[in-house]
């Protein structure tokens, strides 16, 4: 397709298409001539998740180009791969490792990681921003004097376990290496909001059937 029919199809400007050329967010078309290029589905398709992360994930370009590098390194295994597009995209500060109620975190979320027999996830607690997100939840619950139930943290993490699965089994659907790490990205910036609206949503249904309207 022409530089015309990928904005009518993708719903983008060309003067934006061009832009993301330029910016390399997009890899170039198969030249025709030397004013014309020719464009296929993979641009299609790369369009679209460029601007999930730039209008959704409110991406500055900067990342962008940084997530799409590591989905389009083919030198890299599937695991590292999926672990270098996620990671680029943003995430919490370090903590502060002499705050009191970090290392009272950090030690909760490695028991936690322990008693759920993540032994790979433990392997990653230096670099994951997962695992940093979690010891910053934790901190703040205990900083304000809540001290999250280890049991329970166990039954919601057996829960994203199961969520897991899903999201890997719809990944190894797709046709590429790269189209799999794009759908895992796509994910995170698309899929984690749907996650908690209906994790809200089940909240009331459950809250409705146990305690009515009244």
């Amino acid at each position: 397709m022409r530089l015309a029919e990928l904005s009518g199809r993708s719903g983008v400007s060309t003067a934006t298409i061009k832009y993301y050329l330029r910016e390399g967010l997009l890899p170039p078309g198969r030249q025709v001539n030397a004013t014309t290029a020719e464009y296929g589905e993979e641009h299609l398709r790369r369009l679209r998740l460029v601007r999930a992360m730039v209008q959704v994930g409110r991406l500055p370009v900067a990342t962008v180009r940084e997530v799409l590098g590591h989905v389009d390194d083919d030198s890299l295994g599937r695991t590292v791969r999926l672990g270098a597009a996620l990671w680029a995209l943003p995430q919490v500060p370090e903590p502060d490792a002499d705050d009191e109620h970090v290392r009272a975190a950090r030690e909760e979320a490695d028991a936690l990681l322990e008693a759920l027999g993540w032994s790979n996830a433990r392997l990653l607690t230096t670099i994951s921003p997962a695992y940093r997100s979690l010891v910053v939840a934790v901190a703040a619950l205990r900083r304000l004097g809540y001290r999250p139930d280890a049991q329970l943290l166990v039954s919601y993490a057996r829960l994203m376990h199961r969520a897991a699965e899903l999201d890997l089994d719809h990944v190894e659907q797709q046709p590429s290496e790269a189209e799999r790490v794009e759908a895992a990205v796509l994910g995170a910036i698309l899929v984690e909001p749907v996650l908690q609206a209906l994790h809200r949503l089940a909240q009331e249904e459950e809250s409705a059937r146990r305690y009515g309207f009244e």
